[in-house]
């Protein structure tokens, strides 16, 4: 048997109760993984890997010596997530994303929750992701945060915590797709044995969220693009695969032009009109004019084409704002001051660094916490303290003393585990959760995500610059629900 030597560690499981015995979810995927040798199972792992590769679905890691283009590792084993489990997770993102669209839409025009003192005014306006330009700025529809990716981790209690929102140029979908293709492709009889929510109409269900957006009188005929840094952007295959998939243009800037406060693409066949952006370009790089006037990526003139409503983006300028983690720390305020309602969603403990009470417990314990960068992602700018030295406690110390408003630090969570394929062992590796939203005329939040897991042993690190992988994420449904079992 495959499994029967697996541990658990104490640690909550995916897969597994801390007795040995697999989750009542899990127990057809466990049994059906039990008919496998190991041979079996490394030789589908190889075949998996060798799909992906051909698919061309790689990624960049900036600065790494080692090569450029490589695979987002994939561990063959899936995922499992319970229909109950799911309504609550989905429920609790839907809540989220509406009071952090009302937030953002505050922020920029009658900023009353700052007038009511539910956040302090320094703490948004010292922000890096304040964009002073959007101030004012009313999107289409009302919708700043028309895709969005919301990361959860499990903590040693089984539940479901919020560790952060990504409502920029959230990225990783075309894992989350390609991943399933992958594994129905190489296993797919485990297919057969769970009802799987299907993800394959996400594509569809994007250019849904996009056309509601188009300026008024545009209609069907509305015309989107996908705007894309170019080749050399570290998620440039998914910008390719997300325009393939709606069945639109991919562009870069210099296939765009603005003529008369408009956005014009350029074809063989001469200018055609651009109705809605999907852009895949940071707010500071994305129009010259406005942000940074050095950038090469943008489109010069294209916010004033945007403020006229002549043009739509996805998502709007601004919503960075939301992404800052010392402003996530004030989401459960942020869903009761909009909505009136207490977060389902709950956030990780977080200690603002800002505050003089919070930063001296931070100081006084380095070595318990995690200390994270408030404006950097990708596992970048962040103290691990359980697994970090003196020197860097001592480093960090420095840097929190030095710009505190850069810093906040929350408890370090025991990370839910699942089993993972490690060379010819079957291991627990630490995992986490991002599952990805649409924003029209209603919030569509895709069942299933992307589930990263540290591959190195220890590791509380899921993400793919720092070494981490993904797997194939099971959402499983019920009978009114489309299954993807038997397709």
């Amino acid at each position: 048997m495959t499994l029967e030597t697996y541990q658990t560690n104490g640690f909550y499981d995916e897969l597994f109760e801390r007795d040995g015995k697999p989750h009542a979810s899990a127990k057809p995927l466990v049994d059906w993984i039990d008919t496998l040798t190991r041979p079996d199972l490394k030789r589908r792992q190889t075949a998996a890997e060798d799909a992906l590769y051909q698919s061309g679905n790689t990624f960049n890691v900036y600065g790494d010596k080692k090569g450029t283009e490589k695979i987002l590792p994939f561990d063959i084993i899936p995922r499992v997530v319970t229909a109950r489990e799911w309504d609550k997770l989905e429920r609790g993102i839907a809540q989220r994303i509406t009071a952090l669209n009302l937030f953002i839409q505050d922020i920029y025009n009658d900023q009353k929750i700052i007038k009511d003192g539910v956040i302090p005014a320094e703490m948004i306006f010292s922000s890096a992701c304040y964009l002073k330009p959007c101030e004012g700025l009313k999107p289409p529809k009302g919708v700043w945060t028309h895709i969005s990716g919301t990361d959860f981790v499990r903590d040693a209690d089984g539940e479901f915590y919020v560790l952060e929102d990504n409502l920029r140029c959230p990225s990783g979908i075309s894992y989350v797709l390609e991943n399933r293709a992958v594994q129905k492709l190489i296993t797919p009889q485990a297919f057969h044995t769970m009802k799987i929510r299907p993800v394959s109409n996400y594509g569809d269900q994007l250019y849904r969220a996009l056309k509601y957006i188009a300026p008024d009188g545009r209609g069907d005929d509305a015309i989107v693009v996908v705007l894309t840094p170019g080749i050399y952007n570290s998620a440039y295959f998914e910008h390719a695969y997300l325009a393939q998939q709606m069945g639109v243009p991919l562009c870069q800037n210099s296939d765009l032009v603005v003529d008369d406060d408009k956005v014009f693409m350029r074809t063989t066949g001469g200018l055609v009109r651009v109705d809605v952006i999907y852009r895949r370009i940071d707010d500071e790089f994305i129009d010259p004019d406005v942000f940074r006037k050095d950038s090469l990526l943008g489109v010069p003139g294209i916010m004033r084409a945007y403020m006229k409503g002549n043009v739509s983006l996805a998502n709007a300028p601004g919503t960075g704002i939301a992404d800052d983690k010392a402003i996530y720390a004030y989401v459960p305020k942020i869903v009761k001051y909009y909505l009136d309602e207490d977060a389902i969603a709950q956030n990780v403990r977080t200690f603002i660094c800002e505050d003089d009470a919070e930063r001296s417990y931070v100081l006084d314990n380095l070595d318990k916490l995690v200390v994270k960068a408030v404006n950097l992602s990708g596992g970048y700018g962040m103290l691990i303290g359980p697994k970090s030295t003196k020197a860097e406690q001592k480093e960090f110390a420095e840097k929190i003393k030095a710009k505190p408003r850069d810093y906040i630090a929350q408890p370090t969570l025991a990370l839910s585990r699942a089993p993972t394929l490690c060379g010819n062992a079957i291991e627990g590796r630490h995992v986490d959760f991002r599952p990805y939203s649409l924003y029209s005329d209603g919030i569509f939040t895709l069942p299933g995500g992307l589930t990263r897991v540290a591959l190195k042993k220890g590791s509380l690190v899921v993400n793919s610059s720092q070494g981490g992988g993904s797997k194939d994420t099971w959402v499983l449904g019920e009978d009114d629900h489309i299954l993807e079992g038997g397709a």
